[in-house]
């Protein structure tokens, strides 16, 4: 526990000054999470980044994570990133003649899959910052903390009846809804103490789907990990694992989040 809280003091006070400065220094550091994130996933399957098919993902993740204003600025690309990704089918089931199938069809579904859980995941922190959107990633982070740390300390107090173990088997009931229960509490905070602009009725709910789906963010990674068999994502951040057993939870949270305030 000491470890998990010295790491996750390190990476605030490296992450949440970048958020807060946004443009450039976060779209850079938001690429080389994703990339890390990537690579950490590939991992899993046992494919590598640097090969052929992580080239082609890695690419395709990096057109992901382009903003808005990048895409305007230099007339648009060329395609849109639908396209781009049916593009990135054509290569991946082209690259399976080339190996005689040692790169298979499955693996190019979870190549295009763990791109698109990641790309998009990230695409939407660099997006509401970049539309001024600093609160509600602030207003993110503090809510998704409070989520986690909420499940784990309740449920380590009442928690009796198991949440799901046959993915995660000391997540519990109680704790999943004192997680939700702690998001509230911080919702309170931020409609009484910041201009955020939504209301507490509407905060309230945003709150609770945020929440709800924070843990289903943790809860997908689980079954990753469980499936393939490794206890982490990664090591970079001692006492946390890699950068997705970090931002698991954020990949779900900010597309919603998007959706839910800034649409």
């Amino acid at each position: 526990m000491k470890q998990r809280i010295i790491t996750a003091i390190i990476a605030g006070g490296v992450f949440l000054p970048v958020v807060l400065y946004g443009g450039i220094p976060l779209i850079v550091i938001t690429y080389i999470l994703a990339t890390i994130g990537l690579y950490e996933l590939l991992r899993m399957r046992n494919l590598r980044l640097l090969s052929i098919s992580g080239l082609i993902a890695l690419l395709v993740l990096w057109l992901f994570l382009m903003p808005k204003s990048w895409q305007i600025s230099i007339q648009q690309l060329p395609y849109t990133k639908v396209e781009i990704v049916l593009i990135a089918v054509l290569l991946f089931l082209t690259y399976t003649v080339v190996t005689k199938n040692r790169f298979t069809f499955d693996d190019v579904a979870f190549s295009i899959m763990a791109t698109i859980y990641i790309g998009f995941g990230f695409y939407y922190l660099i997006e509401i910052r970049e539309n001024g959107g600093i609160l509600y990633i602030l207003y993110s982070l503090f809510i998704i903390y409070a989520t986690d740390s909420g499940a784990y300390f309740i449920g380590r107090a009442i928690g009796k009846r198991k949440l799901w173990p046959e993915i995660s088997p000391n997540k519990t009931v109680e704790g999943f809804i004192g997680g939700i229960i702690s998001a509230f509490v911080i919702s309170i905070f931020f409609s009484i103490f910041t201009d955020i602009n939504v209301s507490f009725i509407k905060l309230t709910l945003i709150t609770i789907v945020l929440s709800i789906f924070g843990q289903i963010g943790d809860l997908v990674e689980s079954a990753l990990k469980r499936h393939y068999d490794v206890k982490d994502s990664g090591a970079i951040l001692p006492g946390h694992g890699g950068i997705l057993d970090r931002f698991d939870s954020l990949l779900f949270v900010w597309p919603l989040l998007h959706f839910l305030t800034l649409l």
